[in-house]
């Protein structure tokens, strides 16, 4: 009866130390996510984050052979392959600790962005860790480079412009209720 009784008040610790655990942490997880990237971007003073017209007039300017920088896209592979910021250099967020392999001047102008504006923030507070000491962000990212109607380029398109964005083509015809596309096989849209 004892081992019983023990069983029972250990199974409902059990329970009551698994539910506290399985509480909702969302909430706390974001807004300290929300902290830790706020403070990633303040590695970088204002006046070297560059908007979309700041960043085309250096951009123009290291592609005449005027100014040298490296700009980096920190976007994954597939979002680099799909389409880029002709002539620029990529290399993956999670691949930021191979920069001082490739870039061995700390004073070197590094420009970085992503899509929008949130793994740029992680990698330029990283490189300022590392030691770099003139380290840019472009806070437009892809999405502003496009919506400003600048060029991108793919290896199968050459250079092009993007007529319309979208994060995802998810929209249906709006007398059928059905997707525009007919059969998409292994796409996330």
């Amino acid at each position: 009866m004892k081992r019983l009784l023990v069983l029972a008040f250990a199974l409902i610790f059990s329970l009551g130390t698994v539910s506290a655990f399985a509480a909702d942490d969302s909430k706390m997880l974001r807004a300290n996510e929300k902290k830790v990237w706020e403070k990633a971007c303040s590695a970088i003073p204002p006046e070297r984050q560059l908007n979309v017209e700041q960043f085309k007039k250096l951009y123009d300017e290291v592609m005449a052979g005027k100014k040298k920088a490296y700009l980096i896209d920190v976007r994954t592979h597939p979002e680099f392959y799909a389409f880029h910021i002709p002539y620029t250099d990529h290399i993956h967020s999670g691949h930021m600790y191979t920069i001082p392999k490739k870039i061995k001047d700390k004073d070197a102008m590094i420009v970085v962005w992503c899509r929008t504006k949130k793994r740029q923030c992680y990698v330029a507070e990283k490189l300022v860790e590392y030691g770099f000491t003139n380290v840019w962000t472009y806070t437009g990212g892809i999405v502003g480079w496009i919506k400003a109607g600048y060029p991108v380029c793919n290896e199968f398109a050459g250079i092009f412009k993007v007529v319309e964005y979208h994060k995802r083509f998810t929209e249906t015809d709006k007398k059928t209720g059905k997707p525009k596309w007919q059969i998409r096989e292994f796409h996330p849209y």
